[in-house]
């Protein structure tokens, strides 16, 4: 797999997503870089602009089995997960499967889930696996976890602990269209409400291109700057918790992935730069003093980027 395929890949992408949805290249740019890096995406915006849709459009596009749960306040474990259902013909318990046994796993509204059953995605976004009464199952690859949930929402709502969102490699925050987007959209509505779109890959040449991304070489510069930036946030004093070392991984992994559908086979620190902000704006908790401030964890990022630099 070259890096001219893989832009090939993005570019063939990208035009079949705008068939269905308009103004959002950037959000198609950081799910499917989470895609092929093997991470999981939150995705955070306010309803009617299209996050459950973009889940579903590029599943169908990247050719891979989707399943979406509505996430609310009754969903137990088990109907994410799967149960044991007693069979009377062979007279054993035979295991059935949940939704999470898909490669592209829509969450809808997360949030609306009590922490009991926010937890049963801990094991498999983590192990990609499941237990189910002491029996451990693999998830079949890829394995990709796509959260909603709305910003605006207070009431019926449990926030994600912070263990859970430590396991989303980015946190997409997506705003309605501009006035030009979504006038673009009313006419393409106006001529047929879901467009369809054309397969793009296999599931096969989707693990393909996931394992080619291990070859885009990252110079210790590169690895350097992304240290310093992660480390960083464990010393300011407005943040009562910085990222962890998987916000390093993920940024090294998303900036190789990024670098290929660019059709570069480095990574340069404008990839790094780019992700710091989906990547980190999840993990960093401000600190009681600060909250009373009005500090914002946005602000304190864009000084971040602003401090540290790549030495070459």
């Amino acid at each position: 797999m070259t890096k001219n395929d893989l832009k090939e890949f993005y570019d063939s992408v990208l035009e079949e997503v705008k068939k269905r949805i308009v103004g959002k290249d950037y959000v198609v740019e950081l799910i499917l870089s989470a895609a092929l890096a093997s991470g999981h995406v939150l995705l955070e915006g306010v309803p009617g602009i299209a996050k459950t849709y973009m889940a579903s459009t590029l599943s169908e596009i990247l050719g891979l089995e989707f399943n979406r749960v509505q996430f609310t306040p009754d969903l137990l474990p088990a109907d994410i997960t799967g149960t044991n259902v007693y069979n009377q013909k062979s007279g054993e318990f035979e295991f059935i499967k949940g939704p999470i046994f898909a490669n592209f796993l829509l969450c809808d509204e997360i949030n609306r889930a009590p922490p009991k059953t926010q937890a049963a995605l801990l094991e498999s976004m983590q192990e990609r696996q499941v237990t189910s009464d002491g029996v451990t199952r693999k998830l079949d690859e890829p394995f990709i976890v796509l959260a909603t949930q709305n910003p605006i929402e207070q009431s019926g709502v449990y926030p994600l602990p912070e263990a859970q969102l430590d396991r989303f490699m980015m946190r997409v925050m997506m705003a309605p269209p501009q006035a030009k987007d979504e006038l673009l959209m009313l006419k393409m509505k106006r001529e047929e409400m879901i467009a369809p779109v054309n397969q793009v890959s296999t599931l096969k040449e989707v693990l393909a291109m996931r394992d080619s991304i291990n070859s885009i070489k990252i110079s210790d510069e590169v690895l350097q700057y992304i240290s310093n930036i992660v480390t960083s946030t464990r010393k300011i004093d407005a943040l009562s918790l910085g990222a962890s070392p998987r916000a390093s991984l993920a940024l090294m992994s998303l900036s190789r992935a990024r670098a290929a559908i660019q059709g570069r086979d480095y990574v340069q620190p404008d990839d790094v730069k780019s992700l710091v902000f989906p990547v980190l704006n999840h993990r960093l908790i401000l600190s009681p003093e600060a909250e009373l401030s009005r500090v914002s964890v946005n602000n304190l990022i864009t000084q971040l980027i602003k401090r540290s630099e790549v030495v070459i």
